[in-house]
C-alpha cells in the first residue's frame, strides 16, 4: 500500500482501489473519488496523506452534495481524542436536524424515507459503540428548545442512550440499528397532536381532553410506522414504549413480559432522557440524579436488567457530569470501568502531565473518590 499526500489530490480524480485513511478507516471505495469538501476537512484536520494500493483512472467523478450526516459520522472515527467531543457535538447537531426535517414530512406530507433512514442509522451503530464516551459528553443539558426541536432533541439523545444499553447487552449490529431507528421513532405519534396537547411545554396542568391526546400518541406512533411498513418490532416499540412494568403504564397497560423488548430499553433510555432534560415547570436534574431516581424504580416500573444495563454502562456518575473528589479536586468525569459502575474515570481540572497532556485518573473505594456531583454555580474553574 502506498501512500498519496493530500495536497496532490483534487475532487474529480478516481481510484481503482479503496482509498485509505489509516490501516482501517476507509475514506472511498474503488471507483469513487474524494470530494473537494472531504479533501478541505482532511487539510482542516491536518492530514497530509491517504493510503491505497490502487492507480488513477481516466474516468471523471461527478461531486454529489455532501451529506451533512454522514460526513459527522465519517469523521468523528478519524478524528484525535481530543477533538472527538467535538466531533461528537456535530453529529448530535446534524442528526437533530436530519429528525426536524424528517417529523416535518411526516407531519405535513405524510413522507418518511424509511430505507433511507434504515441505512443512515445502520452507519451509526460503530461510532455508537466506539465512541459512547464522548457522544455522552456530548450530550450536554440542552436549553429550552422550541417544540419542534425538542421532539428531534429528544429522539436523538434517547437513540444514543438506548444503543448503549442494547450494545452492553450484547445486542448484534443489526439489532443495534433497528432499536436505534425504534428510539428516533417512538413518539412520532406526537406529530398526528396539535402543539398544546403534547405536554412539552405546558407550565399548567393538561386538561382532561390533553391528557387522552397525550395518551393516544402510542397508537398514533403504531399506525404511522406501520403505514410506512417499518418492521413489526419497531411499530411495537412505539405503541409500548409507555407501559411499565408493574402495569402501570399506557395505552394497554400491560405488564412484564408482554411489553416488547425494544419497548423496555427505550423506556429506561427515554425516562432518563426526560430527566436530564429542561422543561418549562422544571430545571433538569444532573445525570447523577436522573440515575439514581431510575434505580430507586420505585413502584418497579421498569425492567430492573435493563435499568442495570444502563447503569453499567453509564456508571453512577454518568459520562460527562461534573464532580468535586474527595482530595477537594474537581473534575469530569470522561470514561467508566464495566466493572466498577460506582467508580468512573476522571479528568481532573488544574492538573496536567510533564507532557502538558489533561490528567485522567480512576476513582476508587481506597483510594480518591467522588464526594458528589457539582451544582451549576460550583462548575467554574
Amino acid at each position: 500500500m502506498k501512500n498519496i499526500a493530500i495536497k496532490t489530490i483534487h475532487g474529480q480524480m478516481v481510484w481503482s482501489e479503496a482509498v485509505y485513511l489509516d490501516s482501517q478507516f476507509i475514506l472511498a471505495d474503488p471507483d469513487a473519488g474524494l470530494s473537494e469538501t472531504t479533501l478541505h476537512t482532511l487539510k482542516e484536520w491536518e492530514f497530509t496523506e491517504v493510503w491505497t494500493e490502487g492507480e488513477l483512472t481516466a474516468k471523471q467523478v461527478t461531486e454529489k452534495k455532501e451529506d451533512p450526516v454522514r460526513t459527522a459520522i465519517r469523521f468523528i472515527a478519524a478524528t484525535g481524542e481530543e477533538s472527538k467531543v467535538d466531533r461528537a457535538s456535530e453529529l448530535y447537531e446534524k442528526l437533530k436536524a436530519y429528525m426536524e426535517n424528517l417529523f416535518m414530512h411526516v407531519a405535513k406530507k405524510n413522507e418518511l424515507n424509511y430505507d433511507e433512514l434504515s441505512a443512515l442509522i445502520a452507519s451509526t451503530v460503530p461510532v455508537v459503540k466506539e465512541n459512547k464516551q464522548f457522544l455522552m459528553r456530548a450530550q450536554r443539558t440542552p436549553p429550552l428548545e422550541k417544540e419542534n426541536e425538542y421532539q428531534a432533541s429528544h429522539a436523538v439523545r434517547c437513540m444514543i442512550i438506548s444503543m448503549i444499553i442494547g450494545n452492553y447487552l450484547k445486542f448484534s449490529d443489526t439489532r443495534l440499528a433497528e432499536l436505534g431507528i425504534a428510539a428516533l421513532l417512538h413518539e412520532i405519534g406526537m406529530t398526528n397532536l396539535p402543539p398544546v396537547s403534547r405536554g412539552y411545554y405546558n407550565k399548567r396542568p393538561l386538561t382532561q381532553d390533553e391528557r387522552k391526546a397525550i395518551f393516544s400518541h402510542p397508537v398514533f406512533s403504531y399506525t404511522i410506522l406501520k403505514s410506512f411498513n417499518a418492521p413489526l418490532t419497531i411499530c411495537l416499540a412505539g405503541l409500548e414504549h409507555h407501559e411499565r412494568e408493574n402495569g402501570s403504564g399506557y395505552p394497554q397497560k400491560l405488564t412484564g413480559d408482554k411489553i416488547s423488548l425494544y419497548a423496555k430499553i427505550i423506556a429506561v433510555a427515554c425516562s432518563y432522557e426526560a430527566l436530564t432534560a429542561n422543561r418549562p415547570y422544571r430545571d433538569a436534574k444532573d445525570a447523577y440524579s436522573g440515575m439514581y431516581l431510575l434505580l430507586k424504580n420505585e413502584g418497579n416500573q421498569y425492567d430492573s436488567t435493563i435499568v442495570k444495563a444502563l447503569l453499567y454502562s453509564l456508571s453512577l456518575y454518568p459520562v460527562g457530569i461534573y464532580v468535586l473528589l474527595s482530595n477537594g479536586k474537581k473534575g469530569q468525569v470522561v470514561d467508566i470501568d464495566p466493572a466498577n459502575p460506582f467508580f468512573p474515570i476522571v479528568q481532573i481540572f488544574g492538573l496536567f502531565t510533564p507532557e502538558g497532556g489533561k490528567v485522567t485518573m480512576q476513582t476508587s473505594k481506597n483510594g480518591i473518590s467522588i464526594i458528589r456531583p457539582l451544582k451549576k454555580d460550583e462548575m467554574i474553574i
